[in-house]
């Protein structure tokens, strides 16, 4: 465990936030820093001007390490300007180096300094999870901590390798897959059991005994001893054959053909490896790609890649140090972690990784044998992802260039945000922001806002649509498609509300030192609609004080042809991109990802509102006795026309509670 840390915020004398003279910067400012330290380990934070996070450090001796920050000659460009930009610092003192490591790791993932090697990418990575909590145990994939009682099986590194490796558990030992109230309450098998993917433990298919040896079974592939498992298997499908039952036999050639799949999909499986992560780095015109093997169990379940956010001139030594800290920051690290090179203070990052796993932790830079193959071919698939990623990126930086000479933009655009709304009627109304940019979509910045003020739109009030191609640019409301002169929900109003939610929030936490990743602004917004959208945009962003955004509107023509989209920018007459564009067809998928992306969360809105109930919303009704009125009644529509008399009749109500309902159906405000 490591001790609680001592925070010291050191201040030079000149440092008095009531002195009108102003602080000093850079080296003159650190050097009047080094002179209130001590020589304890610790972890420092070098601020700039605005408060914000240039750099986080962690050193031996904070005196010394700070002492030589204090002259910009020897230290390369970077460092020199993120001197020079220094207006102050904060200390935290440590117990030992060990534990200033972790507190640094932890601080940069959190703070996301510019100077520092960043981890961009930080999924938690998912798992099968063999429960052991229960009668008949589940399996089931898991993401998250890991504090549910079984047998985890991965990481592995993509969703859909888990789902894919789930189904080929499933047909290769016939477990439950279903949660415990399902299980609960079948009364016959499931379509799992008439495929021949769970043995149907619900409804006495199988004994508890049977489906105990299933499980043994489960957990010795699921812990390394797939071949013995598959031994077995092939001795009993022999003796099912001779004994002429050969129904089982071809059962059991199932699982076993399920199990051999499982290898096959795998790849490498190296005899001698274990459990170990395997970091291969390949570094390029000051870029960088990390790729990650995990193998557990002896067996490979997968790679992926990364990209860090570095200075064109950190060293690939440091680079890979930085981000292996920051990688087993919030998940443990295996026995062995191998490297394609090494890095700095290799022994102290293992003794960090070991306390933090309580368990030891070897990091190791192969030179021969089957772990440096593997390395090497870690290697080759670094090097790999970073050619295709870099093609990638020239196509992506050339749409932006096409995006930002058709649109007039000063500069190519770095963020793009795409706004859509999608409701029925007004109902479940629900706005969604997508991101792209250099690197494509940013899905992990996307977003969606249950619109509150949606409200349908007064009889007589010209609908607002997104097909108001041919309408005025001025921002009057065109008709509905079908021509009707009312509309169910203000479509204009909801893209108000969002946007004004949104980049209020950008306005006021502006400047602000905050790990968020909503305080970004974009360099262009892209709303899926025509010249009544746009304007209703530039309301809302006036209303804010954001009215400097650039907006682009997109609405598919009369005809609602894809290529013949009108483009819609204030001040600017609509106009037309040619039906073949590059830039046409981006356009496109960025309105069609963010129309995927509202339709989605208003179908798990509309879900969730689908078993909601009136009785929801009184006060003093939980699931019994909203279980004895709907078991009395039959409805939530029975009860609302229920009398006073008949509501106290119910096993559970009260003479109160029954008062309270009836007035809840029968209010005349």
């Amino acid at each position: 465990m490591m001790s609680r840390p001592i925070i010291l915020y050191a201040m030079a004398k000149n440092a008095n936030p009531h002195n009108s003279a102003p602080a000093p910067k850079g080296a003159a400012r650190i050097a009047a820093y080094a002179k209130t330290l001590t020589n304890s380990p610790g972890v420092y934070r070098m601020l700039g001007a605005k408060g914000e996070v240039l750099y986080v450090g962690k050193a031996k001796s904070l005196k010394k390490r700070i002492a030589a920050y204090t002259r910009i000659e020897p230290h390369p460009y970077r460092i020199a300007r993120m001197i020079s930009e220094t207006t102050e610092m904060i200390f935290i003192s440590t117990a030992s180096e060990t534990e200033a490591l972790l507190l640094e790791a932890n601080l940069i993932k959190r703070l996301k300094p510019r100077y520092n090697v960043l981890l961009r990418d930080d999924k938690s990575f998912p798992n099968i999870l063999l429960r052991t909590d229960h009668e008949y145990p589940q399996i089931l994939k898991h993401r998250g901590a890991k504090s549910r009682e079984g047998i985890y099986f991965g990481p592995f590194a993509v969703a859909a390798a888990v789902n894919s490796t789930l189904n080929t558990l499933q047909r290769a030992f016939l477990l439950r897959s279903c949660s415990d109230a399902v299980f609960e309450g079948r009364t016959r098998p499931c379509l799992l059991y008439q495929i021949k993917r769970c043995s149907a433990p619900c409804t006495g298919q199988i004994d508890k005994t049977s489906y105990d040896a299933l499980i043994r079974q489960a957990k010795d592939f699921l812990t390394g001893k797939s071949r013995a498992v598959q031994d077995a298997m092939a001795a009993q499908m022999h003796d099912a054959s001779d004994a002429m039952d050969f129904e089982r036999a071809a059962q059991l050639r199932d699982r076993i053909r399920a199990m051999s799949h499982i290898h096959a999909r795998q790849g490498i499986n190296p005899a001698s490896i274990s459990d170990a992560d395997v970091f291969a780095l390949h570094q390029q015109d000051g870029q960088s790609c990390v790729q990650v093997f995990f193998f557990r169990a002896g067996q490979n379940w997968g790679n992926r890649p990364f990209f860090p956010r570095h200075a064109s001139d950190v060293p690939p030594g440091e680079v890979l140090g930085a981000f292996l800290a920051q990688f087993y920051d919030t998940r443990p690290a295996p026995f062995l972690i191998l490297l394609s090179e090494d890095v700095p203070e290799r022994a102290l990052l293992a003794e960090a990784l070991s306390i933090r796993t309580e368990r030891k932790v070897e990091i190791a830079v192969p030179a021969r044998g089957e772990k440096h193959k593997i390395v090497a071919a870690a290697l080759d698939n670094a090097r790999t992802q970073w050619e295709r990623t870099q093609a990638e990126n020239a196509t992506q930086r050339k749409l932006l260039d096409g995006v930002a000479e058709v649109f007039e933009l000063e500069a190519p655009p770095h963020r793009i945000e795409v706004y859509d709304n999608s409701h029925i009627q007004g109902a479940n109304a629900v706005g969604a922001m997508i991101v792209a940019g250099p690197d494509g979509f940013q899905k992990a910045e996307y977003r969606r806002f249950n619109i509150k003020s949606a409200k349908p739109t007064p009889r007589g009030v010209a609908a607002s649509s997104k097909n108001d191609a041919q309408s005025a640019p001025g921002g009057v409301a065109a008709s509905s498609k079908n021509g009707a002169q009312s509309a169910p929900g203000d479509d204009y109003a909801m893209m108000r509300e969002v946007l004004a939610r949104r980049f209020g929030r950008l306005v006021r936490e502006s400047g602000v030192e905050k790990d968020d990743k909503w305080t970004k602004w974009p360099d262009l917004v892209v709303i899926d609609g025509g010249p009544g959208h746009v304007a209703a945009a530039h309301q809302a962003l006036a209303e804010v004080g954001a009215d400097d955004v650039v907006v682009i509107g997109i609405a598919k023509s009369i005809e609602r042809d894809a290529g013949r989209e009108h483009f819609y920018r204030r001040g600017r007459a609509p106009f037309r991109l040619e039906p073949r564009s590059a830039v046409l067809y981006y356009m496109q998928r960025l309105r069609d990802e963010a129309h995927r992306f509202a339709i989605g969360g208003h179908r798990k809105r509309r879900t969730r509102a689908i078993g909601a109930s009136p009785l929801d919303q009184i006060e003093g009704i939980g699931t019994v006795r909203k279980k004895a009125l709907l078991t009395h009644f039959g409805s939530s529509q029975d009860i609302s026309s229920a009398s006073l008399a008949d509501l106290k009749t119910v096993s559970g109500v009260s003479r109160a509670l029954a008062k309270k309902i009836y007035d809840f159906f029968h209010d005349d405000g």
